[in-house]
């Protein structure tokens, strides 16, 4: 939307700023709470005596800042997300899904099996390896699968960190915390996906398919990862928070 210079001179705001900003203002203070549905989006050009265009811009201001969430065919959602200060973001080693994501996670689903090793985890894990082990992880939130995480880690890491593969709860807990807790270093790449990497077509993730893809190699020597993560997060879930300090 194009900014005239008498409006600028005047202070007076865009019109869709305008909305967005007495939108924002009724979400934080509870007007509309966290998991409502707002209104339609002809009730809310209505009450706001604007046309639909404008209101999709402050909408899409509001789905920027994960406080509203559109789900097709259904309409705008409060998310839970404003209710959440999170301090600590990617500048600090740990569970980027649980950084990143606007949503409570309350279960996982895990799957593995062995590979044969290839070019590609040759390249990601920095080390041949006589087998690796190929995780997947589906994050639940209230029931919806809304993260996913693909997990490659060498058979031999898996004896250098004394996991037993029979004990699934252990492998999962390794995963998800003390993997972390070991971790002396990690490198991240963020990227934009629309191709979730699953081999189960059983869990279809709310949200859809355009997700952040967060992808990690964690390092508990500094010879190679232990492990390669690549983290899931569909974009209206997504809120990625780097606090860089000199």
């Amino acid at each position: 939307m194009e900014v005239k210079p008498e409006q600028i001179a005047k202070g007076k705001k865009p019109l869709y700023l305008a909305v967005y900003d007495e939108l924002f203002k009724q979400i934080t203070n509870g007007t509309f709470p966290a998991d409502s549905q707002l209104p339609t989006e002809p009730e809310l050009a209505k009450m706001f005596k604007v046309s639909r265009m404008t209101l999709r811009q402050a909408l899409a201001l509001l789905q920027d800042d994960g406080l509203v969430r559109s789900i097709h065919g259904k309409g705008n959602f409060i998310t839970r997300s404003q209710r959440k200060n999170r301090t600590v973001g990617l500048e600090r080693i740990g569970n980027p899904m649980y950084k990143c994501h606007t949503e409570d996670i309350d279960e996982v689903d895990m799957q593995f099996r062995l590979d044969l090793e290839s070019d590609y985890t040759q390249e990601v894990l920095n080390r041949k390896a006589a087998a690796v082990v190929a995780i997947e992880r589906w994050y639940r939130s209230q029931g919806e699968v809304v993260g996913f995480a693909f997990t490659f880690m060498a058979i031999e890491a898996v004896s250098e960190m004394n996991l037993d593969l029979q004990n699934k709860d252990g492998l999962l807990d390794f995963l998800e915390n003390r993997a972390y807790d070991l971790a002396t270093s990690a490198a991240i790449e963020i990227k934009r996906s629309t191709a979730v990497s699953t081999s189960s077509q059983k869990l279809n993730m709310a949200g859809g398919e355009e997700c952040d893809l967060i992808l990690e190699s964690l390092y508990v020597n500094e010879q190679h990862p232990v492990v390669y993560n690549k983290y899931y997060i569909p974009k209206q879930y997504s809120l990625i928070k780097i606090n860089a300090t000199k």
